[in-house]
């Protein structure tokens, strides 16, 4: 039963979800590769260009909880429809900026109508899979990310190389074309993808009850460990949900920040097209692919997952750091491969902790703070690397920003594994176990 509801489940959704994040990741970080000429043209330093990223980020941050509320409000498939259609739009739109503010108030534009998609699947998830499969579950969710610079990579290089075509500069044709396929998916959501397992056909009775069975044991069991009941707010100020959020920042810090500048450093060996940066900067992403879907396996089969983020993390940092060192273009793209391996392998794991004191409600907007503040590193982790830039003249130096989030969070992983281990109950009343014992009693 349990194998075959699972993966059931797993070939009716992942591929589709897959699909979305890839299309959303791709628009999300197109703009390093319009950098190399939209940067010229608005007459932007590398400072200035990556305020575009802070106002990013800056909306996605604001709009992550509410977004997440009204998700489940209005269930995943609506809401998912809508922000696809947002950012699409957005992204299409973007082709016509003209000035540095305008291409400021895009990129704030873009996060607002994105916010709320990848903290929405992680928590539509915790809907259909029991917690021992959602690290593995989140990995392959998150491989939409390296097959994102895979295929996107070479083919945004390839527009860029349209500069001048039907009268476009090579920026404009990836916006345009990567804003288009969001758009079109969005009206494809609205019809195939389900609200949650009660509502399918594709499983049986006896399925969807052994999802409903394991769903609500485990809910019972974090209400014992603290979860408790109340309102989207109450997750708010949970001190695991705040530690969560603060300790996730490093990993975004350093995965947008190697996303963002990777072109320009790959475009700094010299000699290359626009297509050609493209399929050298896809490089470090197959190794991305590889970790993404072997680590979360063992992290869920094995006991502890905190040695695995620790390691994933201390595995960024040291890649990272050799990477800035090096002068040798083929050694460096192997070092920034192994870096980028070690900065995206453990992250599923990460998210796989949330669930195991949050439920309901409380999951989804606990989820959307720690990916909010967490997301912010994406905004401020690449213009620090931009200001680093700037004032040495050297993209190599930039890497130190992104060494130093990762080592941070290397080390401070088993800080969080002591306080997400202790207990700290929310509720204030006795859990409704405990309610039930005593009603019992009385009768």
């Amino acid at each position: 039963m349990e194998a075959t509801t699972m993966r059931a489940v797993t070939w009716r959704l992942m591929p589709f979800l897959v699909l979305l994040y890839l299309v959303a990741y791709v628009d999300r970080s197109n703009a390093g590769f319009a950098k190399l000429t939209l940067q010229e043209e608005l007459g932007l330093s590398h400072t200035a260009f990556t305020l575009g990223q802070v106002a990013f980020f800056v909306a996605y941050a604001c709009c992550e909880v509410p977004s997440n509320i009204w998700l489940e409000r209005f269930g995943a498939r609506r809401w998912f429809t809508r922000i696809m259609l947002g950012w699409g739009l957005v992204t299409v739109l973007t082709a016509l900026v003209t000035t540095p503010w305008q291409f400021y108030l895009a990129r704030f534009l873009l996060g607002a109508a994105e916010a709320g998609f990848y903290p929405g699947v992680l928590y539509y998830l915790t809907k259909w899979y029991p917690y021992r499969y959602r690290a593995r579950v989140v990995g392959w969710f998150m491989l939409s990310q390296p097959l994102a610079f895979l295929v996107g990579n070479p083919v945004m290089g390839a527009l860029d190389d349209l500069d001048g075509t039907l009268g476009l500069a090579g920026w404009q044709w990836i916006f345009v074309a990567t804003g288009a396929p969001a758009v079109l998916l969005a009206f494809v959501t609205l019809r195939v993808l389900p609200d949650g397992p009660g509502e399918v056909r594709w499983l049986d009775t006896a399925q969807r009850g052994w999802i409903a069975a394991e769903l609500a044991a485990e809910a019972r069991q974090a209400e014992r460990d603290g979860a408790g009941h109340g309102g989207p707010l109450r997750a708010l100020r949970d001190r695991r949900v705040i530690l969560l959020a603060l300790f996730y920042l490093c990993f975004p810090l350093g995965s947008y920040g190697l996303s963002f500048w990777l072109p320009t450093i790959v475009d700094g060996f010299g000699g290359l097209t626009g297509t050609q940066t493209g399929l050298v900067t896809a490089i470090p992403y197959v190794f991305v692919a590889l970790g993404l879907y072997v680590v979360p396996r063992l992290a869920d089969r094995g006991g502890s997952r905190y040695p695995w983020i620790a390691g994933m993390a201390a595995t960024g940092a040291l890649g990272l750091a050799a990477s800035a060192v090096v002068t040798d273009p083929v050694l460096r793209m192997a070092l920034l491969s192994v870096a980028a391996l070690g900065i995206y392998a453990g992250q599923p794991v990460l998210w796989s902790l949330p669930s195991r004191f949050l439920t309901g409600v409380q999951a989804a907007s606990g989820i959307a703070l720690i990916n909010a503040v967490g997301n912010l590193g994406g905004g401020f982790g690449p213009m620090g690397i931009g200001v680093v830039v700037d004032r040495t003249g050297s993209t190599a130096a930039g890497l130190w920003v992104l060494v130093a989030a990762m080592a941070v969070a290397a080390a401070g992983t088993y800080g969080v594994q002591r306080v997400l281990e202790r207990p700290a109950p929310l509720a204030t009343g006795p859990s409704a176990e405990a309610r039930g014992v005593r009603a019992a009693a009385r009768d």
